[in-house]
């Protein structure tokens, strides 16, 4: 048998014809920016070079791109990814893209990477001013080594650019735009910043801010009654700005902050004022951050406007207190007086001097309560089952869609590790669910330990342990009346208001806590439907 085309039916893979037949091509062009367009580079030399080109090879221009500024170091560029949609999808075979040089299609390290991927779909990319055969391996080499070199220039272009701005910055010179408040001039061919008539109002903030304590929210109300509106993060940017006590703060001074050449719009001692860092004011106090004398400071709430309370020292009575400092709320009380009323209703909480069978009651009670709290914490784990088997698929489609180029590695990267991320969430979520579980006794047994303790642990402990104990017991904080002379909670731990419950249960007076004021009948759906009786221990 001679002939052996019978078999082709049995044959594997696409039959590839070494001869390009296709003369269908796009045209892209681009500058980068605007003063490109006025020389050689320009979008109409390009056109024109592109078109004669095609023009001369024979070639069939179906669409053209581009022919505006974009830059090159991103393949996220509009015109450019419209044409690269345009070439996979069109009706009539794309067989090449035109370009007046390679760098006018890709400067990064993607460049690349795309032209192989274009290649395995039959399109080519053709430099007009730099005719390379690609049809050939060796063809291919000097074309990747083009865009090497271009990617190259790039990054020598970036770091000249970066040296010059560093070396700007330590000179004391900012090297854009100023920040709101200020103005470039020129004089006499130097550059100066000064401040303008929003600088002498954002002036007046930073003294309301360092001598009044007003809020930030008051300082945004005012400034917009003077003129000047800006938003309430604005503000707090403008706080934290050194660059308006004439320092400056950059990524490119690799971590330092030094001193500038632009006019100071505040001295820095009012900067450090307003930023916390100069512990003096005007009203004859300090403000010390870690102080065991002041735990409850921020925990403590004003009952008035909800605004944390903060501590603070009077230097000639050395007496320490707690303030709103919301105007005209006037909520202060003594430190040392706070605490004795904590320390009561602390012990309201404590299983200090409590019987064993107490105890265990308590531990059997939380642990029933949790348990049907979380009767439905089976459903949820088949829910994050289900959800981390939909986002592995997603994972594996993605790999496939990326293998088949229906998208391309940007894309790829992009999403693969969006669906990595949101998988790792459900695996943690579904190991901290069993987890809880079969660490549930061990953690009621550390609790109620801890609770056996608390009374006395609190008043001796430093101030980062106090502060511990005071927000695991009361998780959103305590509000103080003044007028009435007491504190408030808006939630108890769960298992700290049992035994607070069962304590009260026992003494037989089940009226609730009056100090805060609570009330045991809101402890009634807390209770486990289980129900366990207080008086089957002989009590």
């Amino acid at each position: 048998m001679k002939d052996f085309s019978i078999f082709d039916s049995f044959a594997k893979g696409e039959k590839r014809n070494n001869e390009k037949t296709g003369t269908n091509c796009v045209i892209y062009t681009r500058v980068s920016t605007k003063e490109q367009a006025d020389n050689n580079l320009s979008l109409e030399t390009q056109r024109k070079g592109c078109y004669g080109y095609a023009e001369r090879q024979g070639y069939t221009v179906l669409a053209s791109f581009g022919g505006t500024y974009e830059s090159a170091q991103t393949d996220e560029r509009k015109e450019f990814s419209a044409m690269l949609a345009y070439v996979k999808k069109a009706k009539e075979k794309v067989s090449y893209i035109l370009v007046y040089s390679l760098e006018r299609f890709s400067r990064n390290d993607n460049s690349i990477w795309l032209s192989n991927q274009l290649r395995k779909l039959g399109i080519e990319i053709i430099s007009v001013t730099q005719p390379i055969d690609t049809s050939n391996p060796s063809g291919q080499m000097q074309q990747k080594m083009l865009f090497l070199f271009g990617e190259f220039d790039n990054h020598l272009r970036k770091q000249k650019c970066m040296d010059g701005i560093r070396d700007m910055l330590l000179r004391g010179d900012w090297p854009t735009s100023p920040p709101i408040g200020f103005d470039v001039l020129r004089s006499n061919g130097k550059r100066c910043i000064i401040v303008n008539q929003k600088g002498k109002l954002i002036r007046l903030a930073f003294n309301w801010k360092a001598n009044e304590g007003v809020t930030n929210e008051e300082i945004r109300i005012r400034l917009a009654n003077r003129g000047l509106k800006v938003g309430h993060q604005k503000i707090s940017d403008i706080f934290r700005n050194p660059f308006y006590c004439g320092m400056m703060a950059h990524k490119m001074l690799n971590g330092e902050v030094i001193k500038g050449n632009q006019e100071e719009l505040i001295s820095k001692e009012t900067f450090l004022k307003v930023n916390g860092i100069l512990n003096k004011n005007t009203h004859g106090y300090s403000i010390v951050e870690e102080n065991e004398q002041i735990p409850l400071k921020r925990f403590m709430h004003c009952d008035t406007c909800a605004k944390p309370m903060r501590g603070y020292l009077v230097r000639n009575k050395n007496i320490h207190y707690y303030k709103c400092n919301t105007k005209g709320c006037c909520n202060n009380k003594n430190a040392e007086s706070l605490h004795n009323t904590f320390k009561e209703i602390l012990n309201h909480f404590s299983l200090q001097d409590s019987s064993e069978s107490l105890k265990q009651l308590i531990r059997k009670q939380a642990t029933a309560t949790f348990n049907q709290l979380n009767e439905d914490s089976g459903e949820d784990y088949k829910q994050l089952e289900l959800q981390h088997k939909e986002v592995s698929q997603k994972l594996l489609r993605l790999e496939e869609r990326f293998i088949e180029e229906e998208i391309n590695k940007d894309l790829y990267e992009r999403y693969s590790e969006k669906y990595s991320l949101e998988k790792k969430e459900i695996e943690k979520n579904l190991k901290n669910q069993v987890q809880r579980v079969s660490n549930l006794e061990e953690y009621v047994d550390l609790a109620t330990e801890f609770a056996s303790k608390m009374a006395s642990g609190w008043d001796s402990s430093d101030y980062i342990t106090k502060q511990a104990i005071q927000n695991l017991i009361f998780p959103e904080g305590m509000y103080y009346n003044k007028k009435k002379n007491k504190c408030r909670t808006t939630r108890v731990n769960i298992l700290f208001s049992y035994i607070a419950h069962y304590k009260e249960i026992i003494s037989k007076k089940e009226r609730g806590i009056s100090e805060l004021p609570l009330e045991y009948a809101s402890f009634a759906c807390l209770v486990a439907r289980a129900g366990i009786e207080p008086t089957t221990f002989g009590l």
